[in-house]
C-alpha cells in the first residue's frame, strides 16, 4: 500500500485545543489549523428525548460567531476532551469532521489521506482507541489510521526516549515519566494546576497598578467588569511574550571597554592636541551624564513596558513577571476570591468550569514541583536518574512564556539530594530538554507545538513502512475491525 507524504494528516487533540495539518515535507511545518476543542448546541423550546446528532453541533468559526452575538445565551457549550478522556463521541466526531472536511477540504468519497491522531487520555483506553478508530474508518473513510500517545510525541520532539513530560494545560497539568519509550502508567500524575489560575492571578495583580486603573477607568466599573477587563489585558501581555519568570544567576553585562591609548601612534600621527581635548571633554561630560545614567538604570530596574490595549496606552511594570507564581506556590491565590469569577469572563472560556483551588476529595492543590517529584519517586530507584535527565516542560503556555523549565528545575533540586546517598543510581543533576533548534519552523514556538512535531516525525516513519506494523490499513480494518488498532498501540498491549 502506497501512502504519499503530501496526503498525510496530523491531528493533535488536547483537552482544550485541536491542531491539524496536511502533508509532510522535508522541512516539518507547524499546524495550519487550530481551534478550540468545544462544540455548541442551540437550546430547543421543547424538551427532546432524542440525542443530538453530529450535524446538530456548531463547531469552529461558526460557533465563535454565534457566541459573539447578543442572544448567545441560547447556546450550550461543551468541551468533550476537557476531563482528559473522550466524554462524548458524537461531539468529538463533530470536531474531527469539521477539521477534515471543512478546514482541510478532504472528500469522504475519495479520501486518500492517512491520519495520525493523538488523544488527551491520561491512561490509554482500549474502548476509546477502538471507538476512535471506528469513527475514522467508517465515518471518514480514511485509508490508514494510527494513534500515538501524547506524552511520547512530546518527548520524541525533544529527541529523547526517557524523561519526564510536564504538560501544562489550562486547568490541569499532566506529568508522565517515560523510560526507553515506554509510558510508566503507575507513575503518572494529574495535578490540578493550570494557566487559567495564573491569568486570574495576574489580573488581580494588575488591579493594584495605578497607571492601569486610571488608564482603563476601573473605578467606574463593578468588580466583575473590572476583573473581566484585566483578564483580557493579562491575556494580551502573555500572548505578546512580555512575561518572563525571573531566573537566578543571570550574569551582569560586562563593563564597556574604554580601551588603551597607544601613545607612540598618537605622536607619530601628530594628534596629541586632539587626544588631549577629547580626554578633557570626556571628564566634563562624565559628571553631567552620571545623573542621566542613574535615571536610566532606575528605569531599567523598574522594567516598564507600554502596551496598547483596546485603544489605550498602558504602562505595566514587573508585576507581569509574577504570572507563573501560582504554579509553584498555589497558596498565594488562597483567599483572593478568584473562584467567584465565572469562566465566561475569560476569552474563549464559555462552557468551562470555574477555577478551583482543591483537588479531588477536598485536598488542596500541591505545587508543581511537588507533583513532579512525587511522580518520579513512584518509579524504580534504578531508573530515576534517567528520568531526571529529560525534564521536558511543554504546553501551550510555553509558546509565549520562556523560562518555566529553568524555574521548575531549580525548585526540583531538593528531590535529587534528599536521600543523602552517593550511589551509582543516585541522580546527580536535572537536565531540561527543549525542542532542538534545527527544526526551523519551530524555533519561535517554544515547546508548545511539541505534540504536533513529534507526531509529524512518527508519521513520516510509520506511513512509509511497507510492512504496516505501526498503523492500521483499511484492508486490515476490514479483517480485524476496530480491535486491530490495539495491536498497533504498544501502550495498550
Amino acid at each position: 500500500m502506497s501512502l504519499r507524504d503530501s496526503n498525510v494528516i496530523i491531528i493533535e487533540t488536547s483537552r482544550t485545543h485541536i491542531r491539524a495539518g496536511l502533508g509532510l515535507y522535508e522541512l516539518l511545518k507547524t499546524p495550519s489549523v487550530e481551534l478550540l476543542a468545544r462544540v455548541g448546541l442551540r437550546k430547543t423550546g421543547e424538551a427532546s428525548s432524542s440525542k443530538p446528532a453530529v450535524n446538530d453541533y456548531i463547531v469552529g468559526q461558526p460557533l465563535e460567531e454565534a457566541l459573539a452575538v447578543p442572544d448567545a445565551n441560547d447556546i450550550v457549550v461543551s468541551w468533550p476532551f476537557l476531563e482528559g478522556e473522550v466524554t462524548d463521541f458524537v461531539q468529538a466526531e463533530a470536531l474531527w469532521k469539521h477539521v477534515l472536511f471543512t478546514y482541510l477540504q478532504r472528500k469522504r468519497t475519495v479520501n486518500e489521506s492517512p491520519v495520525l491522531i493523538t488523544l488527551p487520555t491520561a491512561v490509554p483506553s482500549r474502548t476509546i482507541y477502538e471507538r476512535t478508530c471506528q469513527i475514522f474508518f467508517e465515518r471518514f473513510n480514511v485509508p490508514a489510521f494510527a494513534i500515538l500517545d501524547r506524552p511520547l510525541a512530546q518527548l520524541y520532539a525533544a529527541n529523547s526516549l526517557s524523561g519526564v513530560v510536564v504538560d501544562i494545560g489550562q486547568d490541569y497539568t499532566d506529568i508522565t515519566p517515560i523510560n526507553e519509550g515506554v509510558l510508566l502508567h503507575s507513575c503518572k500524575v494529574q495535578a490540578k494546576i493550570g494557566t487559567r489560575m495564573c491569568r486570574h492571578y495576574l489580573a488581580h495583580l494588575l488591579k493594584s497598578n495605578t497607571s492601569v486603573a486610571q488608564g482603563l477607568g476601573l473605578t467606574s466599573l463593578d468588580p466583575i467588569q473590572t476583573h473581566a477587563t484585566l483578564l483580557r489585558l493579562a491575556n494580551q501581555l502573555v500572548v505578546s511574550g512580555l512575561v518572563k519568570p525571573p531566573t537566578s544567576g543571570e550574569a551582569a553585562p560586562p563593563p564597556e571597554d574604554e580601551g588603551v591609548t597607544d601613545i607612540a601612534a598618537v605622536v607619530v600621527a601628530g594628534k596629541e592636541r586632539a587626544v588631549i581635548e577629547s580626554g578633557m571633554k570626556k571628564k566634563l561630560n562624565a559628571k553631567a551624564s552620571a545623573a542621566e545614567q542613574a535615571r536610566a538604570r532606575e528605569i531599567e530596574a523598574m522594567d516598564l513596558v507600554t502596551v496598547e490595549f483596546e485603544g489605550k496606552e498602558l504602562t505595566v511594570g514587573k508585576e507581569r513577571h509574577r504570572f507563573c507564581e501560582p504554579i509553584f506556590d498555589p497558596a498565594l491565590v488562597e483567599g483572593l476570591g478568584l473562584e467567584q469569577f465565572a469562566a465566561a469572563l475569560e476569552p474563549g472560556g464559555e462552557g468551562l468550569p470555574p477555577v478551583s483551588l482543591v483537588e479531588g476529595e477536598g485536598r488542596k492543590v500541591a505545587p508543581l514541583q511537588d507533583a513532579v517529584g512525587g511522580a518520579v519517586a513512584k518509579a524504580d530507584v534504578d531508573i530515576r536518574q534517567y528520568l531526571w535527565q529529560g525534564l521536558f516542560i511543554t504546553g501551550d503556555i510555553t509558546r509565549f512564556v520562556k523560562g518555566i523549565g529553568a524555574g521548575l528545575q531549580s525548585r526540583l533540586s531538593p528531590f535529587i539530594t534528599a536521600s543523602g546517598l552517593d550511589t551509582d543510581v543516585q541522580p546527580k543533576l536535572i537536565r531540561v530538554l527543549n525542542v532542538p533548534e534545527y527544526y526551523a519552523e519551530y524555533r519561535d514556538t517554544g515547546n508548545g507545538y511539541a505534540v504536533f512535531l513529534g507526531s509529524s516525525i512518527v508519521a513520516k516513519i510509520i506511513f512509509n513502512d511497507n510492512n504496516a506494523k505501526n498503523y492500521l490499513s483499511k484492508a486490515d480494518y476490514t479483517t480485524k475491525g476496530p480491535h486491530g488498532i490495539i495491536e498497533m498501540s504498544p501502550s495498550l498491549l
